[in-house]
């Protein structure tokens, strides 16, 4: 296990796993609704397979990839003023997700057999997005023990 560690976003990636962190691209959520400002935000992809070199915010390029045994999570970070909107009123990240959590209607790209979910969410003034795919939804009870102890390894500094 190693970990990976920028702009204030930490995960502990286990022996298997795939991930990396970078910084939003700016102009690929100009048409989202919430503000934003030209701070950097950070965009992190984990995933029990080979993540592709090219691959959308949301893992489109990844989910194509992944059979049912597959986890793809992406914390995307949003602008801080949306810290504050009812969208991410929840706070802290959420640390134990369940099956029922899941759907295949959740997803941003539905692939066949596919399940998801995503939690809206902010640390300190930081908002966020966790955006998790399952690979298989009828064995969702299983791989989101998988997701949750990824989950369980990341760390948000507010």
């Amino acid at each position: 296990m190693h970990e990976l560690r920028a702009h204030g976003l930490g995960v502990a990636v286990p022996t298997g796993w795939e991930a990396e962190l970078s910084t939003v691209d700016e102009d690929s959520l100009m048409d989202a609704a919430v503000s934003f400002s030209r701070t950097p935000r950070v965009l992190l992809h984990a995933a029990n397979f080979p993540l592709p070199v090219e691959r959308g915010d949301y893992g489109s390029g990844a989910v194509e990839m992944m059979d049912s045994g597959s986890v793809l999570i992406v914390v995307m970070e949003f602008d801080n003023a949306s810290a504050s909107t009812a969208l991410f009123a929840q706070e802290g990240m959420p640390t134990n997700l369940v099956a029922d959590d899941f759907s295949t209607q959740q997803l941003q790209r539905p692939q066949r057999n596919q399940s998801g979910t995503q939690r809206f969410f902010h640390v300190g003034s930081r908002a966020f997005c966790l955006y998790v795919v399952l690979g298989s939804h009828l064995t969702r009870a299983v791989l989101v023990q998988e997701a949750n102890r990824i989950i369980a390894g990341l760390s948000i500094d507010s």
